[in-house]
């Protein structure tokens, strides 16, 4: 992906806004809702975008809402794009490229997940700590945006840890349940079998899952702060594994929205300018 072309799609999308968006939001399967409640809200489909891919699956709008929320100017995607959609890393991750040349210096990303941690159910949120690329693939692989960030970025505090406080600090004063864990990343589209569920669970992770951590290194890459939330739609332990649907996927998704939706407010709502600066790792 070429510089010209991240500022291309930028300034496509900049000629229709009055504001600078200060956070991006990812919405993952099923949670999209979450956009249709920003205020004086720009709205413009991913096909109108120079250089924008196009989703394709069920439960993703395909299209970028640019407005308030919380008080907050946010630009977010209703519907985000995948590997085993047949797109490379660095077109999967290119609206998060376009989000930083826009202004934006945090991120929030959601998704839908399996949970291979016994202590989890579906419907729980999970805020996540780190993560296991377990793709094949990375999307900073081949000449590298020096414009943007270095040829060798850190990933050690991959999920900012102020905005991950402050997360829980929400959480408590909502007197939510929410989990903390491990998000891996594999590409998909096959759900895992249940040798492959035992050995992610032996490497670490609490939640598996087919996105997020492409954009999240993207994000990284170009100083972003970044608050991961997944949701747990189904449970993926390898011993007692049962069949999974993307309709059931979705429509566990859709009865956690609410509290979702509750959550994302209250931690853009209970924040200042300063808790969303671009932190680095801190």
């Amino acid at each position: 992906m070429k510089m010209e072309q991240i500022k291309e799609a930028a300034s496509f999308i900049e000629e229709k806004l009055t504001m600078k968006p200060q956070i991006g939001l990812i919405l993952g399967s099923g949670l999209g809702d979450l956009a249709d409640e920003i205020e004086k809200a720009v709205i413009i489909p991913y096909d109108d975008i120079p250089h924008f891919p196009v989703s394709t699956v069920e439960g993703h709008k395909g299209q970028l809402v640019i407005g308030e929320l919380e008080g907050k100017n946010v630009i977010a995607m209703q519907g985000r794009f995948h590997y085993y959609e047949g797109y490379p890393l660095t077109e999967v991750t290119f609206p998060v490229r376009v989000m930083k040349v826009l202004g934006c210096e945090s991120m929030i990303v959601t998704n839908a997940c399996g949970g291979m941690n016994a202590d989890f159910k579906p419907g729980d949120l999970m805020i996540i700590d780190d993560h296991i690329n377990f793709i094949g693939d990375n999307p900073l692989i081949g000449p590298n945006l020096e414009e943007l960030g270095p040829r060798f970025p850190d990933m050690s505090h991959a999920y900012t840890p102020i905005l991950r406080e402050h997360a829980m600090t929400v959480v408590l004063e909502l007197d939510f349940e929410v989990k903390r864990g491990v998000y891996a990343a594999v590409s998909g589209p096959t759900y895992m079998s249940a040798a492959e569920l035992i050995m992610l669970r032996n490497f670490g992770a609490d939640v598996v899952g087919m996105s997020t951590v492409p954009e999240v290194i993207v994000a990284r890459h170009m100083g972003m702060s970044v608050l991961g939330i997944s949701c747990i739609t189904d449970m993926a332990i390898g011993e007692t594994i049962e069949g999974i649907t993307h309709e059931e996927v979705m429509e566990v998704a859709a009865r956690t929205k609410p509290k979702f939706k509750a959550l994302v407010r209250e931690i853009l709502k209970k924040s200042d300018d300063s808790t969303w600066a671009a932190k680095g790792g801190q």
